[in-house]
């Protein structure tokens, strides 16, 4: 925790890079990390302030103060909760990810893509990085994370039915592995592989109720967490394998150096988890 404490800005936000300017996703990793200790409870203040300044009028975030463009970051942001952010605020950041869905649905790439004999019969709509493009599996498993907390304190249908879209867009997108990689399990007529960090988001996201689909994706994710060579995957993965109590007993804290402000916010949010505190479940 000492050495997230140590690389906050004055402003109250958090760099990628201990000396950098402030930016909203390592703000927000850092501050979900932080809000486990109370002892922390200024420095997240600090950021919760910071992020408040920086919301913009569509009601989602940028990436950095001086983007005038809300992007994904938005779904990290409101996995803080209305609690943290204000109920008004958290309420507009909600509606901006429920308004969001990629272009893969547009009407054109759907043409394609059944051109090319690649588009399932009921395409499902996932979330993009930035609005109006294509959706990948990191937006998307982020952004059900956010409704998926929504939906536990304010239900409703819109709610109900975009978090379908999204798990179905999860699992259409699964590769032939049973993980995920960043966005498609084939291109250009080859199969490809999954990556150990987006299998563990997408494992974190999905209900325990696809059996079928879970099961082969803990066991993958259980083999890539015993050869995975970066904190930022073997976070991910100890976070996804948690949330479906598949996380090995024996498994040994983190030990992987992390490499920034998000990746060591991530190191420690996977050690709660370990521990029966999962801030993404909470």
């Amino acid at each position: 925790m000492s050495s997230l404490l140590t690389c906050q800005n004055p402003d109250g936000g958090w760099p990628y890079q201990p000396g950098g300017s402030s930016w909203t996703e390592p703000t927000a990793y850092a501050a979900l990390a932080l809000s486990i200790d109370p002892s922390a409870a200024p420095q997240v203040a600090a950021a919760l302030r910071w992020l408040a300044a920086h919301q913009l009028a569509d009601g989602g975030w940028p990436p950095q103060p001086g983007v005038h463009q809300s992007t994904a970051v938005t779904a990290l942001v409101a996995l803080l909760g209305p609690a943290a952010l204000g109920e008004a605020s958290y309420r507009r950041g909600i509606q901006w990810l429920l308004r969001q869905t990629g272009s893969d649905t547009g009407l054109l790439n759907r043409l394609r893509l059944i051109a090319y004999g690649r588009y399932p019969l009921q395409p499902a709509a996932g979330w993009p990085w930035f609005p109006g493009t294509s959706a990948w599996v990191i937006p998307t498993s982020l952004s059900i994370l956010a409704l998926r907390k929504t939906m536990r304190l304010m239900p409703g249908p819109a709610i109900r039915e975009r978090l379908d879209q999204g798990e179905a867009f999860l699992l259409q997108h699964a590769c032939a592995d049973g993980g995920w990689n960043y966005g498609t399990a084939e291109s250009f007529g080859y199969t490809a592989r999954s990556y150990p960090e987006t299998t563990g988001m997408a494992l974190l996201a999905l209900q325990p109720a696809v059996a079928r689909v879970i099961g082969r994706a803990c066991a993958l994710a259980r083999a890539q967490l015993r050869a995975c060579q970066s904190s930022e995957a073997e976070s991910w993965l100890r976070l996804g394998l948690a949330a479906h109590a598949q996380l090995p007993l024996h498994a040994t804290p983190p030990v992987r150096p992390a490499r920034d402000v998000r990746t060591a916010a991530l190191a420690m949010l996977a050690s709660a988890a370990a521990q029966g505190r999962h801030v993404f479940l909470d």
